[in-house]
């Protein structure tokens, strides 16, 4: 930016909401992430404090809980113990983001796993459930060239542990209450109180995809993957933490905030969770995001 652009605006922001970050959860890419998601923090930091802004909010991820089993409304120690860098950069991220509270109003919302319109199913994203969606249809594709008749192949997922899906346009009316009710120094998760088994999911998965012969079995040591289940399960490695258990998240503060509002707290259906996984994937199963 300029100087001239600078000065202009400087004394004029009243809020910077800052969204941008790097989502992948392989682990080398660690020097990437850091850059995106902590550098790319601080920068804007630091333009915030140049321009006089007065309130600053900052978009983590309900998943820097690491591998804690309970998500809260707290900052976590930056030497936790995480599944990969991503939760990592986005930890310390928050961190750096409080050591700006002296200067400027700060709140951290931390978003679960975001996906399409809860009403039209629209989404924009190649990401998290979308990015899964389409590991599956390309090994789908594969196999069905092979024409193999009554193969099944094995995904290992916690058959009980949830995914914790939260609609876009939810997220985006939390994000909207924050310049009138956030409190400064307050962290609040956007997360879904009732989200699906990973069984009932992927069943949809299954559905929407016409992958019938894909089923879902526990890790355990009872059997072993074949070269192609092998295959199947690496496509997905990275999301596999996140088909291992039951993460629950307190969200008191979000529900404080959206006290007298017309935004209502999540309460999100089978129907409408089937419907936006039929929205990603199309009515052919050719995922369309």
């Amino acid at each position: 930016m300029s100087e001239e652009d600078l000065e202009w605006l400087t004394g004029k922001i009243d809020a910077v909401y800052h969204l941008a970050a790097l989502v992948k959860f392989d682990l080398d890419l660690r020097d990437e992430l850091f850059a995106a998601n902590y550098d790319g923090t601080k920068h804007i930091l630091e333009l915030a404090e140049v321009l006089g802004v007065k309130k600053f909010y900052y978009v983590s991820t309900a998943y820097t809980v690491g591998k804690l089993a309970k998500g809260v409304e707290e900052l976590y120690p930056p030497d936790g113990e995480f599944h990969n860098p991503y939760e990592e950069s986005k930890v310390k991220s928050e961190h750096l983001v409080f050591s700006y509270r002296d200067k400027m109003d700060v709140s951290i919302f931390r978003p679960a796993i975001i996906v399409g319109d809860s009403k039209t199913g629209e989404a924009d994203s190649q990401f998290t459930l979308y990015g899964f969606m389409r590991a599956l249809a390309v090994f789908k594709r594969k196999t069905a060239r092979r024409k193999e008749e009554g193969r099944t192949y094995r995904l290992i997922a916690a058959k009980n542990g949830t995914s914790n899906l939260v609609p876009v346009d939810y997220v985006a009316d939390i994000l909207s209450l924050a310049p009138h009710k956030a409190q400064p120094d307050k962290i609040y998760h956007i997360t879904n109180p009732h989200p699906p088994e990973n069984i009932e999911l992927l069943k949809m998965l299954k559905e929407a995809l016409q992958f019938e012969n894909l089923s879902v079995v526990e890790n355990t040591d009872e059997y072993e993957l074949d070269e192609e289940e092998k295959k199947l399960n690496s496509l997905i490695d990275v999301f596999e933490v996140y088909l291992a258990g039951a993460l629950t998240f307190d969200d008191g503060n979000t529900q404080e905030l959206i006290v007298g509002t017309n935004v209502a707290h999540l309460k999100m259906s089978e129907e409408t969770i089937e419907m936006i996984i039929r929205a990603g994937s199309g009515e052919d199963g050719k995922v369309r995001v």
